[in-house]
């Protein structure tokens, strides 16, 4: 199945509010910023936050820093979390979650999302962003729970048809997701201004905020209490097992020898995308491939980020989300200096899979890999993961797992 007729879909920037104190769980922070607060050994709460989201197809992500900011900075500026490049902006003073939002003004995207750094509301972000604003409208993601956000402003809310109101003994809640339009703006007319306390509540007495109701799951780090509970449960609910997955040979047909980087001679093997639509629910999908192309001068860098942000357009398109997508541009032979060495990074190396079980909350027990080469299993048994060859297709490759 090729895909070159495919035009890349619509994207969408996200802002990350992290700017706050943490004045409520001060004593837990370890002289971090809130976001950075360790959820377990090798993660921190925007770890989580961060991986979930990037799955969607988003242009760019700005990380609002402020206080301890240059903590965020150092970890993610500049970085890449499954193709969606990052970039952290840090406040010179305080500015508020509405005037922290001024600062990337003639950056942004016309419509864009605004997601809370201390919560993570795991909605489809791809289909909430869709939706059409009216003049000055935002549209907020409710969420029903007897948990009640530290934010009073954010508690006790109800819906008028889609209008948000304010509502007497509610469990209705603002879960800190925001689709807005840069006519939002508008309403930020001094430099030190609240999202939470003065912007939404003045658009709800409006009747400008408009909402949308999702059963999903729904945690904040913003009490003593809460952080505990996303300590106990975030791991829980995403930890899942994981297919690792070759690309040349194993998603794609591939001529040895012949370098793929263009969208035209990108062709999918029958029944690939069936298998990712049966897994993409239950398993983790992650790509790993050798791209000496890169090292060697054939293709470059931006010529395979292309490519893999078409696919990666192309397969959400078809409700299939690749969560992470590592590539190693090293060889012995390569042409540009810094690649042309032995890496453990190129398979068989196993440190593109070792990097992932890292950043990943894994149920490694559960977890396979699929390539079509000796290279592809000698990778995946240093990281003592089960592995499959390419058989025909991806279902008769994995027969066996799934029977």
């Amino acid at each position: 199945m090729k895909i070159s007729d495919y035009g890349d879909s619509q994207k969408i920037d996200v802002v990350i509010l992290a700017g706050g104190k943490g004045s409520r769980i001060k004593k837990k922070l370890n002289n971090l910023p809130k976001p950075l607060i360790k959820i377990d050994k090798n993660r921190t709460f925007l770890d989580y936050l961060l991986n979930n989201i990037c799955k969607y197809n988003l242009n760019k992500i700005y990380l609002l820093a402020g206080y301890k900011g240059k903590k965020i900075y150092n970890r993610f500026h500049g970085k890449r979390i499954n193709l969606v490049p990052i970039e952290c902006i840090i406040e010179k003073r305080q500015l508020g979650t509405a005037g922290s939002l001024t600062q990337i003004k003639n950056k942004i995207s016309r419509k864009f999302l605004v997601l809370n750094g201390d919560t993570v509301f795991d909605i489809n972000l791809g289909e909430f962003s869709k939706k059409n604003l009216k003049k000055n409208e935002i549209l907020i993601g409710l969420t029903k729970s007897n948990y009640k956000s530290h934010n009073t402003n954010l508690n006790n809310l109800g819906l008028n048809k889609n209008k948000i109101i304010y509502k007497n003994k509610s469990n209705l809640i603002n879960a800190g997701v925001y689709l807005v339009e840069k006519k939002i703006f508008n309403y930020i007319n001094k430099k030190n201004s609240s999202l939470e306390n003065e912007i939404i509540p003045k658009l709800i007495n409006e009747k400008k905020a408009i909402g949308e109701v999702h059963n999903k799951f729904f945690i904040d780090i913003g009490t003593p209490k809460s952080l505990k509970l996303s300590r106990k449960i975030l791991p829980k609910y995403f930890k899942k097992p994981a297919i690792f997955l070759d690309r040349d040979g194993t998603l794609n047909k591939f001529t040895e020898g012949k370098y793929i980087f263009k969208i035209r001679d990108f062709e999918f093997f029958p029944k690939t995308l069936k298998f990712l639509k049966k897994c993409t629910d239950n398993f983790y999908l992650f790509i790993i491939t050798n791209q000496a192309g890169i090292g060697k001068k054939i293709f470059t860098e931006k010529d395979f980020l292309k490519l893999h942000r078409l696919i990666k357009s192309y397969l959400i398109k078809n409700k299939i989300y690749i969560n992470d997508i590592k590539f190693s541009p090293f060889h012995p032979k390569a042409k540009i200096k810094r690649y042309k060495k032995i890496s453990l990074y190129r398979k068989p190396g196993n440190l593109m899979l070792e990097s992932i079980k890292k950043k990943w909350n894994i149920d490694l027990k559960k977890s396979f890999m699929i390539g079509d080469k000796l290279s592809d299993e000698r990778c995946s048994r240093k990281s003592n993961i089960n592995f499959f060859y390419f058989n025909k297709n991806l279902f008769i490759s994995t027969k066996k797992k799934f029977n």
